[in-house]
């Protein structure tokens, strides 16, 4: 081949694929989507943008395409030099938050208040399309070379990979966003989120609220860390129907135990709604600015992938895609087997809490009456390691009653009734019928609340109605108890507003309202719907029903929740969930479909809550001197006690009390969408990890591993109720409804398990029991589960098998000395009935 003809075969080539950097277009075009760029004198932009919804393409409004570079030549400050206020006018967080007020002064530094540093915008300044549908972009300053490839996923046709080359040409510190495909008007904006910090459908002025409670969407352009991001996939809905979220390449997260130690706080990624211009638009940055890796000598390059998706539906379609299609949420639950069942860790934890020393039980004299609850050693105002508290009543009776143990029925439950009996105000005026505290202090002999001398509404819906209307569910006819619960729901219903909401709290010494700067954004109405179950007034669900409408339309509707932890000023938390249960079972009720969709809403809601990153493998890890798995130790698919900048999640990663697995398996029974189950199995399943050995009691937070309960022994009961609560509904779901028991109500505080064993539930057309006998039954492979019921005439035993596992699983069966071979499907299920 001649030079001449080679000339001229390179020419045409050029021609055909656009490799001229001085052309006026580029097309990235498939059947979903359609981006445009023209060249100008600012260099080339997005002049056109649009995605495919059904057979029309919707254009978005304002293409844009325009990059930014963050450069600093030292490392940018950490401390905080920006004061907020409240609503109200106050500091905001106050002193007394000291969990809380160093969290806020690192969450409003410069780097994350996105300050830091100088800003270089642009648009690049040469494009090339070099293949078909691949384009790629240059751009150069005096700070930085910035190079971008575009192409299309073959398999995800509404999403663009972008892989990202920043090169220093001096040394200083670097981020680089990702380019602003589109900015959104707030008027066009139907829903954004940052997934873990924040959801909304409304733009939020005061910043406290958008930025510690999620309450609206900030108007700044804050960048968040990846700690508290359950979803890695900053997102906006557009009134027009379509999503745009902008998803960073696995491979960049962060790890939380990289190999042998905590990682938690490691911050690779930024994450945040808006650009560093504050223009509502999904934006990555890497490095973050003043993070280790955006520390860079001239010549020094860093890459970065991650991809744009486009896509026809709301948010919560576009979370599913991000967790399921780039992070891998059904491959990483097959990597999911446990070592010890889920029921063996049941029946050893009652042994745990019914030996007083390892239960930390105390039995104290109190106004004539001696009452009993577990030490609780973790931080209670005026606390001086002698706070006491019980949990889960449900459970607590739900166990005593299926097992006819007397170490419960005669050593805990008398006391731990008149526990509850104290723990209500009897005296005459304005907080008659409320609740003293939820922690009784002995060595001052007073109930006290968490955080500050205050009465909280939820308090008494908590620690009054759930707590007695579980134990009347067991005892209908203690008319003392029935009394007490009546005089708080009196009290519900004195303090309840016109519009059918509460207040947060009232001060216990003035009797006024407290933490004016936040709305009672929780299920407070459901106090009330416990008093009709039980007291069977109309009133009580008249009440139930107008504080259920005020929280739809004041919190599902727009997002916006409150937490129940006053340590954390009740930052966002498992309450979320609690609200979706309390709709559901409003709905039971009253058939009032609004109540079934806000439920289903708030439950999807709470899916980010969820960690769905990093991608587990079978990496091997050291954890506190012992090898692990990665898969066995990874935070996917652990909720955390509560997120955003406030919460625990931010220095102590998830919880292993998923109080919200069996609300789980219920909302995927409703729903059929399969990220519920997979949630809830995927936190049910192989924790053994973070299960201590001698106890069986889990771990709370997931950085002390298997070190059990700590401080707080209480948390065993929750452990129980959960447990059975998600093996239930895993029996009512793979049953068919075959094998059916009815449920009680939510347990206190840590989300939306309840209580079972109260009333005979059906198992294939017959009546039958709830039984707890670790002797009767025996199984040789931990991945399978068993629930034992007896039939009303005590002659027949049913066995409920429940394979937790993807896997066939092979196992034998040992019942009342009798072996039994059987093989169960991947989360497999089968009905033993034996005759006694």
């Amino acid at each position: 081949m001649t030079k001449t003809i080679r000339t001229l075969l390179a020419v045409v080539f050029s021609m055909m694929y656009g490799e001229i950097w001085a052309q006026k277009a580029l097309v990235l075009e498939n059947s979903s989507v359609k981006i445009r760029w023209e060249n100008s004198a600012a260099g080339w932009q997005i002049k056109a943008l649009s995605v495919k919804k059904g057979s029309k393409w919707v254009p978005l409004k304002t293409p844009s395409g325009e990059g930014t570079l963050l450069f600093s030549t030292e490392k940018p400050k950490l401390e905080s030099d920006s004061v907020f206020k409240s609503i109200t006018g106050n500091k905001f967080p106050e002193d007394a938050y000291h969990y809380q007020t160093k969290q806020w002064a690192e969450s409003t530094n410069p780097v994350s208040l996105n300050t830091a540093g100088t800003a270089a915008h642009f648009y690049p300044q040469k494009g090339i399309q070099n293949a078909p549908n691949q384009l790629t972009f240059e751009h150069e300053t005096e700070k930085a070379r910035v190079r971008s490839t575009w192409r299309f996923d073959p398999k995800f046709p509404n999403d663009v990979l972008v892989t990202q080359t920043l090169t220093s040409k001096q040394a200083g510190y670097f981020s680089l966003a990702t380019p602003t495909l589109s900015s959104i008007s707030e008027a066009d904006m139907a829903w954004a989120a940052v997934p873990g910090y924040f959801q909304g459908n409304y733009m939020q002025p005061n910043f406290a609220l958008a930025y510690a409670y999620g309450h609206g969407v900030p108007t700044l352009p804050v960048v968040y860390r990846e700690r508290s991001a359950s979803t890695l996939s900053p997102l906006v809905t557009i009134k027009t129907g379509i999503t745009v979220s902008v998803i960073p390449d696995p491979d960049y997260c962060r790890d939380p135990w990289a190999k042998d130690k905590l990682t938690l706080h490691d911050w690779n990624i930024g994450l945040s709604h808006k650009n560093r211009k504050a223009q509502l638009a999904p934006t990555l940055y890497y490095p973050v600015l003043g993070e280790p890796k955006s520390d860079l000598k001239a010549g020094e390059t860093v890459t970065f992938s991650f991809r744009y998706s486009l896509s026809e539906g709301d948010w919560f379609s576009m979370i599913n895609h991000a967790a399921y299609d780039i992070y891998q949420l059904k491959q990483t639950l097959e990597l999911r087997q446990s070592k010890q069942s889920l029921t063996d860790r049941i029946q050893k934890m009652h042994h745990y809490l019914t030996n007083p020393k390892t239960a930390l039980w105390n039995i104290e004299e109190y106004k004539g009456l001696k009452i009993g609850a577990q030490s609780y050693l973790g931080g209670v105002v005026g606390s001086q390691r002698d706070a006491m508290k019980n949990s889960d009543y449900g459970a607590i009776w739900m166990l005593a009653n299926a097992t006819r143990d007397t170490l419960l029925t005669k050593n805990v439950l008398p006391y731990a009734l008149n526990f509850k009996f104290t723990q209500q105000i009897t005296e005459p005026g304005f907080f008659n019928g409320a609740l003293a505290g939820q922690y009784y202090l002995a060595k001052r002999k007073k109930f006290t609340e968490e955080w500050g001398e205050v009465v909280e509404p939820i308090a008494v819906t908590y620690y009054t109605m759930l707590d007695l209307g579980n134990i009347l569910l067991f005892e209908p006819d203690n008319q003392p108890l029935r009394e007490r619960l009546q005089a708080g729901a009196e009290w519900l219903l004195k303090t309840q507003k016109a519009n059918g909401s509460w207040s947060v709290a009232y001060d216990r010494k003035t009797e006024q309202e407290a933490f004016l700067d936040i709305q009672d954004v929780r299920p407070t109405f459901y106090g009330l719907l416990v008093a009709y179950r039980i007291l069977k007034d109309p009133k009580y669900l008249a009440a139930a029903q107008k504080g259920a409408d005020w929280l739809v339309k004041n919190a599902v509707e727009k997002g916006s929740f409150l937490g129940v932890c006053g340590d954390a000023r009740y930052a966002p938390d498992f309450a979320t969930a609690q609200s979706a249960q309390a709709l559901l079972d409003l709905y039971d009720i009253t058939q009032n479909p609004t109540y079934k969709t806000a439920a289903i809403q708030a439950a999807k809601v709470y899916t980010t809550s969820i960690y769905t990153h990093p991608i587990p493998n079978r990496t091997l890890k050291t954890v506190n001197g012992t090898q692990r798995e990665d898969w066995e130790i990874s935070q996917v698919g652990l909720s955390f006690e509560h997120g955003g900048i406030f919460g625990s999640s931010n220095a102590h990663g998830p919880i292993q009390l998923a109080s919200h697995a069996g609300l789980f398996i219920r909302m995927y029974q409703l729903t059929n969408e399969r990220i519920f189950a997979d949630l809830a199995r995927s936190a049910a399943w192989g924790r053994d990890a973070f299960v201590e050995p001698k106890t069986s009691v889990a771990s709370y937070y997931w950085r002390v591993m298997n070190q059990g309960s700590g401080p707080y022994p209480h948390h065993a009961w929750w452990q129980i109720g959960w447990l059975t609560d998600y093996l239930m509904s895993e029996a009512e779901l793979r049953s068919g409804r075959q094998v059916t028991f009815p449920r009680g109500f939510v347990t206190p505080k840590v989300g939306p398990h309840q209580s079972y064993g109260f009333a005979p539930g059906v198992i294939n057309g017959q009546k039958a029991w709830l039984k707890i006998d670790e002797n009767l039954v025996k199984i040789d492979n931990p991945t399978v589960d068993y629930l034992l019921a007896e039939s009303e005439k005590k002659d027949t035993l049913f066995v409920i098998l429940l394979n937790n596992c993807l896997q066939s699983t092979d196992f034998q069966i040992t019942i009342n000395g009798k072996p039994y071979k059987k093989q169960l499907a991947g989360a497999g299920f089968e009905v033993m009935t034996v005759a006694k």
